[in-house]
């Protein structure tokens, strides 16, 4: 037993006296990282200097780092702000502030399929990050980034809650094909479309929503804006309206953290377009001698528009918590959005749920999984707003249009029915119904695995479906032909599966002075789209209360329909590579290439081939910059590539048929040649910083031109009746400036002011046409199969075409014009695509308050303003109302109420506008015990005023006027009109 534990002690002594050491050799380092505002850094890395031990900050920016007895100083770094060295030779706690780095260099950007330095870039990209957002009731991705990147138009086309935009990047490129540019969410490229069921017709809302409202914007971390064939060209087939990489947040290393952000609002309507009043509205009948028991129906003060809109309030709530070690980290949040509009009625409920988490295995940490899992639910009451109605309007124009003279209620409270065709706008409101819900699921799987340190396999799997449903009713007490004594009721259905399967393999390693990022891969994508409609008229019967689309089969059976359709499915098989080298960090090459072949395209040409080619030069790493005062930055870059466009209805290379009942008629012949619609793009830039960085920026030149352009056209006579898909002669040319410029124009201790601005200059022409296409609908009273728009050569792409007004003859009270009739002597009057683009921000922080305010606009397009043609004009006098300044007009010139509209330049109005987009004052009150951090209370103001001379509701519009599925822009016609917000916000952290 004496012997067992003297060897016992003998074995510990040694022991006890190396761990001894041990405990003598190493020095504990705690502290806290946070940022310029004093909010914590969670993920911030502290790293023994030029050592290889390190870790990072938790979610409170805290950390504990044991170092090596005689360590000096740690280096403190975060992606996005300025590395420190800190010297630790008399302390064991450090408190620092990392200060932005305005140069972003050190930033790691996404370039698709993987990553890069944003010093290795030689393409066009533009980073927003969440702290450069647009702030305010934001529905959908694209509205975070409006005005924030040069050469990016994103136009809400009406204020809808969640309703559509138009996007476009660098111009439109295509006469057909979609324009809006590629999607991409966490690596899954989304297709563009939605589930959102269509209107059935009658004056059921139309607008289409937005296909990105089931993304939750809060939790984006950063949006890369890819622009010209360099940066595209991976992306081949589907990036030729450019690529918009959304990256979602990630957890975080540290002990889990619960952030919550909460806000309210109230919204009211941006303008009111000027009416007359019912003294006015008399007034008028007398000066025109229209009084009589038709015209003035003896009530005093009636405002119809009032009674059709509300303060709508909005209520946003967002959860998330997040943490993990090394070894894993996992994000879920959970948001909810009641989005009242400022029509009565009309309400956005949105509800999400995002859970990601990234995992390492092995002892190695070679094998990795990433798990993506986003869900939502959209449910809307969307308002009788639609934009393809004649002369009974919706309720807009109903409103506007509405005799001051008359009641809006029967004494028993009813709602009024005036005689005529003149509808009741709360009529509208309260026999119309039409509920949408959109269910969506988007999952991913991403397993990987690191061959070597520089080389990582990557798999990726993911699935997006979403099912949509919408129900509505036209009650038979509404007045409207085909409605009343009968009633109208549908249900639609739409389901859209997207499926990805892509495989990749990333190369990066230094090898002497040259850095090499390569990529290679392999993708398939599947897309699957169906729909079934259901509708019945004959209604008669049915008690009020109950919803017709419930009881559909008591319909008449002569008057009811279904309807069902199942897309050829698309399949698109890829492979793709590129390279980026880096030589010194001072001569760059960029090399892509992407091969895509897709099930829509003929059997002659199903595959297209997309290379692009870029370099820079990195003149301020040179020796003759090297160690300037002034140059900060410099870098020169130029690329050329191919990108390609296949945004066209599945299957329409290929003889197609429709199916009616009992009847299958040809819709489309096939083309077997049907070839890639293709943009070729070259650009060059320059990137700079001056006074370390105080002011930093770029200019691009970019030249695009599109070819082979995809059309849908009538075969020509004598071949039978039909349509078939072609590639059009011509082309399609974009060229612009732009311009982006940042300057840190104080940076003190308790006091840093930014400003930033962008300008784009755009210009774009259609040469080669054989021929032209028209297209820009027109609608309202008079205004039948009239289009106010062309696409020929030598003009953009819409160009206005219109009679042209010479004023009123003081003889006939009629309008003139010049060459006569305007209907068969037109004249090209500008266009409806803005020459300029400008996006303003500003920011600045004094101690605990942080102001910012970012502002947009658009100059040099022209609006068709339909509304006030057709809606608004003096001939409404005696049963409608209409606008103040058409009255002023026609009294003051001798106008007279049988002056009919015709579509001309006199409704042609600039379109020019500079919008306080949303302005955010912000004041961090920090910690509240032990259990409340980092709370901060905010006040946004959303859409508080726009700088336009324009006389609609809001410039910044696009109602859908296409014709033959080419899109139009710039038409006005009774759009839901834009909405002023005020916000308050609370987010902190437990």
């Amino acid at each position: 037993m004496t012997s067992n534990r003297l060897l016992k002690a003998l074995f510990l002594c040694p022991l006890l006296l190396l761990l001894a050491f041990a405990a003598q050799a190493q020095k504990t380092v705690t502290g806290k990282i946070t940022d310029e505002k004093g909010n914590p850094i969670p993920g911030a890395s502290v790293v023994v200097k030029d050592g290889k031990i390190g870790t990072t900050t938790d979610a409170s920016g805290n950390f504990t780092l044991n170092t090596p007895s005689g360590t000096a100083a740690v280096t403190v770094s975060y992606v996005g702000y300025v590395s420190q060295d800190v010297d630790i030779t008399s302390t064991s706690n450090i408190s620092i502030s990392l200060a932005p780095d305005n140069s972003s260099l050190t930033d790691v950007v996404v370039v698709g399929y993987g990553t890069a330095r944003r010093k290795d870039l030689t393409g066009s990209v533009a980073s927003v990050k969440e702290k450069d957002f647009n702030k305010g009731v934001i529905t959908s991705p694209d509205q975070l980034i409006q005005g924030k990147a040069s050469g990016v138009m994103v136009m809400n086309n009406m204020g809808q809650p969640g309703g559509s935009a138009t996007i476009r990047i660098r111009g439109t490129s295509s006469i057909r094909s979609n324009n809006n540019p590629l999607f991409v969410i966490d690596g899954v490229p989304l297709s563009g479309g939605s589930a959102r069921p269509g209107e059935d017709g009658g004056s059921f809302g139309s607008d289409p929503g937005n296909p990105l409202s089931f993304i939750n914007p809060a939790d984006i971390a950063n949006i890369e804006i890819l622009k010209d064939a360099s940066a595209t060209a991976i992306y081949g087939s589907r990036g030729a309206n450019g690529v918009v990489i959304v990256t979602t947040k990630r957890g975080q290393s540290g002990i889990p953290q619960l952030n919550v952000t909460g806000s309210t609002g109230i919204s009211n309507y941006l303008k009111k377009i000027e009416v007359l009043n019912t003294n006015q509205y008399r007034q008028a009948l007398k000066d025109y001698d229209l009084q009589n028991d038709q015209s003035d129906g003896g009530a005093s003060n009636v405002d119809a528009w009032d009674a059709i809109t509300r303060t709508a309030v909005t209520q946003n709530y967002n959860v998330a918590v997040g943490g993990g070690n090394e070894n894993g980290r996992y994000r879920l949040s959970v948001s909810y959005l009641d989005q009242q509009g400022i029509i009565e009625t009309s309400e956005l409920k949105k509800l999400t749920a995002n859970f990601n988490s990234s995992f390492k295995f092995l002892e190695s940490k070679k094998l990795g999984l990433d798990i993506n899992v986003l869900v939502s639910q959209n449910n809307e009451h969307i308002a009788p707003v639609n934009s393809f109605v004649g002369f009974e309007g919706n309720v807009i124009s109903q409103a506007l249009q509405w005799n001051p003279t008359f009641l809006l209620y029967n004494d028993d409270g009813t709602i009024y029915n005036p005689p005529g065709t003149t509808i009741n706008p709360l009529a509208s409101l309260a026999y119309y119904k039409d509920k949408s819900a959109v269910n969506t699921i988007l999952a991913s799987i991403s397993p990987s695995y690191k061959i070597t340190n520089s080389l990582e396999y990557k798999f990726l799997y993911s699935v997006n479906r979403q099912v949509g449903v919408r129900k509505g009713m036209g009650d038979q007490r509404l007045n409207l032909n085909g409605i009343k004594d009968v009633g109208v009721a549908f249900i639609n259905n739409n389901q859209m599966t997207n499926q990805q399967i892509t495989n990749t393999l990333n190369f990066n390693k230094q090898v002497s002075s040259l850095n090499i990022n390569a990529v290679v891969g392999h993708e398939w994508l599947i897309y699957d789209n169906a729909w079934n409609a259901e509708n019945g008229h004959g209604f008669a019967a049915v008690p009020v209360g109950i919803n017709y689309y419930d009881v559909l089969g008591y319909s008449q059976q002569s008057d009811r329909s279904i309807n069902s359709y199942d897309d050829p499915t698309t399949e698109i098989q890829s492979f793709f590579a590129r390279a980026i080298l880096n030589y010194k960090d001072k001569y760059l090459v960029t090399g892509t290439i992407r091969a895509d072949g897709s099930t829509k395209f003929g059997k002659n040409n199903k595959y297209g081939y997309f290379p692009s080619v870029g370099v820079a030069w990195n003149a301020s790493n040179e020796e003759f910059l090297s160690g300037s005062n002034i140059v900060s930055n410099l870098k020169v870059r130029a690329s050329w590539g191919e990108t390609g466009n296949q945004e066209f209805p599945s299957g329409a290379s290929l003889n197609r048929f429709d199916f009616g009942q009992q009847s299958i008629s040809r819709s489309n012949f096939g083309n077997p040649d049907l070839r890639w619609e293709t943009s070729s793009t070259a650009d060059a830039g320059i990137d700079f910083g001056f006074f370390d960085n105080r002011l930093t920026g770029s200019v691009d030149y970019f030249y695009k031109k599109t070819t082979d352009v995809l059309f849908e056209r009538e075969l020509a006579q004598p071949a039978p009746s039909g349509k078939i898909w072609v590639n059009l002669p011509g082309y399609v040319l974009n060229k612009g400036l732009e311009v982006s410029l940042t300057g840190n124009v104080i940076r003190q201790k308790d006091l840093n002011w930014n400003i930033t601005g962008n300008a784009s200059f755009l210009k774009n022409t259609v040469q080669g046409l054989v021929g032209f296409y028209e297209t820009g609908d027109l609608r309202g009273q008079g205004f039948s199969n009239v289009r106010g728009q062309r696409v020929t050569n030598g003009q953009p792409l819409d160009v206005w075409y219109l009679g042209k007004w010479t004023g009123i003859d003081k003889n006939t009270g009629l309008s003139t014009y010049e060459g006569g009739d305007p209907a068969a002597n037109k004249f090209y009057l500008g266009s409806p695509n803005p020459k300029m683009l400008l996006g303003l921000s500003t920011d600045i922080t004094y101690k605990k308050f942080s102001a910012v305010i970012n502002m947009n606009g658009a100059f040099g397009q022209y609006l068709f303003n339909n509304t006030a043609a057709t809606v608004l004009a003096i001939s409404n006098l005696g049963s409608r109302n209409l606008a103040k300044t058409a009255y002023d007009v026609a009294i003051s010139s001798g106008e007279s109420t049988s002056d009919a509209a015709a579509p001309s330049d006199r409704f042609l109005e600039k379109g020019n506008y500079l919008k306080m987009a949303n302005a955010s004052l912000v004041y961090n009150v920090g910690n509240i015990g032990k259990v409340i951090k980092n709370l901060n209370i905010s006040l946004t103001g959303q859409n508080l005023f726009v700088l336009t001379k324009y006389s609609g509701f809001d410039p910044e519009v696009n109602t859908d006027g296409a014709v033959n599925g080419i899109p139009s822009l710039g038409v006005d016609y009774i759009p839901y009109p834009s909405a002023r917000t005020i916000l308050l916000g609370v987010n902190f952290s437990l």
